[in-house]
């Protein structure tokens, strides 16, 4: 069993923020929603940052040193929202002090950062959830609930495609540099479609496919095609790109019986949709129902949740460290094949 926190009382978990960007912003919004979740600290180097976080919570403290932070008695839990080269190195150090953590999807630079926080969380008995909130997002939990309903029959394949289009001087950024980001666009967009995948489908033993540059001026690709399998042959076809040009997410999940088409994310990437195709005794034209999720992005503030449920219920997350060592593993397998460095 995990550490967890006491009932008495309903004592709040105290939460800190480490890495008040845009992501940190988000979490900090999203917590407020989170009953049981009280955001005590808000930390950056650039203190101003921690401050423009610090006052969307009442009674939040502004700090600018995580070293200080981490080992505070007042903290229970982090959330760590970086860059990628600093998020592991954070997690573990708030883990060593006893305090459990989410961190920020890819979670490291590369799985052996993550293997190495596994064995220290397992030791202190500290809950470590990666934040991959697009299992969060309406649509995916509907899919979830249609393909555990057993309607769609045996899952025979899933098709996933994620794009964006970058901007002016996206290849100067701290995503062009693999010391920072640990590589492109797989590492980026693509580690949530490799997430979604192996949520639907299970492990993939077999592991295909390459990245490339095709258009940025950088040293990490740009896009990244993969082929993924499952020991039972159910195959995941996926394909991340950031020159997609007009931001798009789609995913596709194929039964025997009948398909789920899910589109968008909300926001630029579109107003989140998903359709059920049952195929027909018959077969011909599939009996197709609609669902739109046009009420915005709540996948944050669900993610928390099911965070602080975590750390309450002393159960081990998942996402967690096991499926985010797994989803590195593969990650590092095409940079590797591609001739990209990996950490």
């Amino acid at each position: 069993m995990h550490k967890n926190i006491p009932q008495t009382g309903k004592q709040p978990v105290s939460v800190a923020i480490i890495g008040c960007g845009l992501i940190g912003k988000k979490r900090a919004l999203s917590l407020a929603k989170v009953p049981g979740a009280q955001l005590r600290f808000a930390c950056d180097l650039e203190i101003g940052r921690a401050k423009a976080v610090a006052v969307l919570a009442e009674a939040c403290e502004a700090v600018a040193d995580f070293k200080e932070l981490v080992v505070n008695p007042g903290v229970d839990a982090v959330i760590v929202s970086t860059l990628n080269a600093s998020l592991a190195p954070i997690a573990l150090a708030a883990v060593r002090a006893g305090k459990h953590v989410l961190v920020e999807k890819p979670g490291a630079l590369g799985p052996s950062e993550l293997r190495e926080l596994a064995k220290v969380a397992s030791e202190m008995k500290a809950c470590v959830r990666i934040g991959y909130n697009h299992r969060f997002h309406p649509a995916l939990l509907k899919a979830r609930d249609i393909v555990d309903s057993g309607v769609l029959g045996p899952l025979m394949f899933l098709r996933g495609r994620y794009g964006h289009g970058g901007r002016k001087g996206y290849d100067r950024e701290w995503r062009a540099d693999p010391k920072l980001s640990g590589g492109g666009e797989l590492i980026d967009q693509g580690v949530h479609l490799i997430d979604l995948a192996s949520w639907f489908l299970g492990d993939f033993p077999t592991v295909e496919g390459h990245a490339a540059t095709y258009f940025w001026d950088m040293k990490v690709d740009d896009n990244a095609f993969l082929s993924l399998r499952t020991q039972g042959g159910q195959t995941a076809w996926l394909h991340v790109s950031c020159t997609e040009w007009k931001n798009m997410f789609s995913m596709e999940i194929y039964g025997r019986d009948g398909k789920i088409a899910i589109d968008g994310l909300g926001g630029s990437y579109g107003t989140e949709r998903l359709a059920h195709f049952k195929m027909l005794p018959q077969m011909g034209p599939p009996e197709a129902t609609h669902w739109e999720f046009p009420s915005g992005d709540d996948s944050w503030s669900a993610e928390a949740s099911a965070f602080v449920e975590d750390i309450r219920l002393g159960r081990t997350p998942s996402p967690g460290l096991k499926e985010g060592i797994r989803t590195l593993e593969i990650v590092e397998s095409i940079y590797r094949r591609s001739g990209y460095p990996t950490s």
